[in-house]
């Protein structure tokens, strides 16, 4: 089991750093989605399971969701702004 939690802490650490130094912002979702998801296992194992639930509700899944739409939505508007700047 220790070995476990050494694994998941050193997961953890990389997933701080991949998404500190990715530069393509979907895959910086999907890194800070698996970071949740890992202190969710962490959480389990330290026996505080309301705040696993917490930490997989809210980081990995609403705050991702509203990360893909912001995402979505900005690329959105560059697509509308690069259009405009075509036609002028």
């Amino acid at each position: 089991m220790r070995l476990f939690e050494c694994i998941l802490l050193l997961c953890l650490v990389v997933c701080a750093l991949s998404v500190a130094f990715t530069k393509d912002l979907l895959t910086s979702i999907i890194i800070f989605m698996s970071y949740s998801l890992i202190m969710c296992l962490i959480w389990m194992i330290l026996q505080s399971p309301d705040l696993a639930i917490t930490e997989a509700a809210v980081g990995a899944g609403v705050t991702s969701i509203l990360f893909f739409l912001t995402l979505k939505k900005i690329r959105a508007i560059r697509k509308e702004g690069q259009d405009e700047q075509e036609e002028g």
